[in-house]
């Protein structure tokens, strides 16, 4: 700038026409960015809906402030071709041209009436009160629709992507839901009947609902990235659709069930109806047992057995009645209660037979043990012993005779046992040793 105006210094003819270069760039990127928001579908949507809540309060807003962009747009054109008038006016400019080209391009040249900023609803540069008219020098003007110019795309990409992304994934998940409903209903999962037939009823309002809220309101189900100051950064909200798709699963999973248990339901009453049966024939051998016990063996308490669960046999009576009459979504949690009852059942039964035969079993080990230990020293060729062959004769009449004192038995076993360790563990011929009355002890 070699010369000096009434305001500062005058650009020269090679600065202004680098200016204008650069404000012809500027306003041509302006001017396409400005057409593609006019025509972003989103934009499209947005006019032609209506809108509820905080997207509409901010679409209130959007548009304004498109009205704004394209006054200062306009405002913008207007001095731009002004200055290339000035300028193309004489090959070179006169010092009269380049100090008015110089206000025109660096000054604040650019006027826009107050009533076009009120008209939009829109705010002011600095967020005063609107004035009559407000001067903008070009850079100045360039900035605030820049600002202008993102909030606005930023909220119809958002907008957008909302409307992209969750009405077609709702519709999908609809039409899965109604599938859903009508295998439910050949099954005989309702409302009101089945508690997946109620939720059946709570995902389909829910989704209606969900749908309505999405294409009036996008806005609401809007999570903007956080640091981001691009346009549209974040991602549509689908906690409210993930949480439905989830319980749709769920529903999915239990009719699942019921067709299963309508394809095997047969089986597996055949199955309940079995194990029943054999732990009504555990505990008949359990009682039968208990009068064995108690006829032959004395001073012992031998636990009652009780008689066959009526319950469960009138609930399987019941689960085969809802197989008769196909309600399967009845059957189904039966049949898994029934399962688990019976093999309790049946467990039950072993535990008592167990428990009756227990004295038997104590008879049958000192028995055993009583004939092991006669083998034994009949293998050292003890077998011929006097006060062994009385101790066995005495400790076999106990456990062979009925009623049997157990308790008595196993003593006589024992003094058997021992009187059989002395024995063969002593250098003794047999016949020789200790005199009969010595080594009969005070409990012989």
């Amino acid at each position: 700038m070699g010369v000096t105006g009434p305001t500062g210094p005058v650009m020269d003819r090679d600065e202004v026409d680098r200016a204008l270069a650069r404000l012809g760039a500027e306003h041509e990127a302006i001017e396409t960015s400005l057409l593609a928001l006019q025509d972003h579908a989103g934009r499209r949507l947005l006019e032609g809906a209506e809108l509820t809540g905080v997207t509409q309060e901010r679409w209130t807003a959007t548009e304004a402030s498109i009205t704004l962009l394209w006054t200062y747009f306009d405002a913008y054109t207007d001095a731009l071709h002004s200055a290339r008038d000035i300028r193309s006016r004489r090959r070179w400019s006169s010092r009269e041209d380049l100090v008015e080209l110089t206000e025109l391009l660096t000054g604040d040249s650019v006027t826009v009436a107050g009533s076009a900023t009120a008209t939009a609803n829109a705010p002011t540069l600095h967020g005063g009160p609107t004035k009559l008219s407000e001067r903008y020098s070009l850079t100045t003007l360039v900035d605030r629709m820049n600002e202008l110019y993102a909030t606005s795309l930023d909220m119809v990409v958002a907008a957008d992507a909302v409307w992209s992304a969750l009405p077609a994934r709702i519709d999908l998940l609809a039409a899965e839901l109604q599938r859903t409903r009508r295998l439910a209903h050949s099954v005989g999962v309702r409302p009101g009947e089945h508690p997946a037939g109620d939720d059946l009823e709570r995902i389909t309002r829910i989704l209606t609902k969900l749908r309505e809220q999405v294409i009036s309101d996008p806005l609401a189900f809007w999570l903007a990235a956080e640091g981001s100051s691009a346009p549209g950064g974040g991602r549509p909200d689908t906690t409210v659709y993930d949480r439905e798709a989830r319980a749709l699963d769920d529903v999915r999973r239990e009719i699942d069930a019921v067709l299963t248990v309508r394809q095997d339901a047969e089986k597996r009453i055949v199955k309940l109806r079995d194990l029943l049966s054999r732990a009504d024939r555990t505990l008949a051998e359990a009682r039968t047992a208990r009068g064995e016990v108690l006829a032959k063996i004395a001073a012992t308490e031998v636990p009652v057995v009780s008689g066959p669960p009526t319950v469960l046999q009138e609930q399987v009576a019941a689960a085969a009645e809802y197989r008769r009459q196909a309600q399967w979504h009845r059957l189904s949690p039966l049949l898994e209660s029934l399962e688990q009852k019976a093999e309790d059942e049946l467990l039950r039964a072993r535990e008592s037979l167990t428990a009756v035969t227990a004295p038997l079993a104590v008879r049958a080990e000192l028995r055993g043990r009583l004939d092991a230990y006669k083998a034994k020293v009949a293998r050292h060729g003890f077998a011929e012993d006097t006060l062994l062959v009385e101790r066995y004769e005495k400790a076999r009449r106990m456990l062979w005779s009925a009623p049997c004192d157990l308790r008595a038995a196993e003593q006589a076993v024992l003094r058997y046992q021992h009187a059989a360790a002395e024995l063969l563990s002593g250098p003794r011929v047999p016949g020789q040793g200790v005199p009969e009355d010595d080594r009969r002890g005070p409990g012989a």
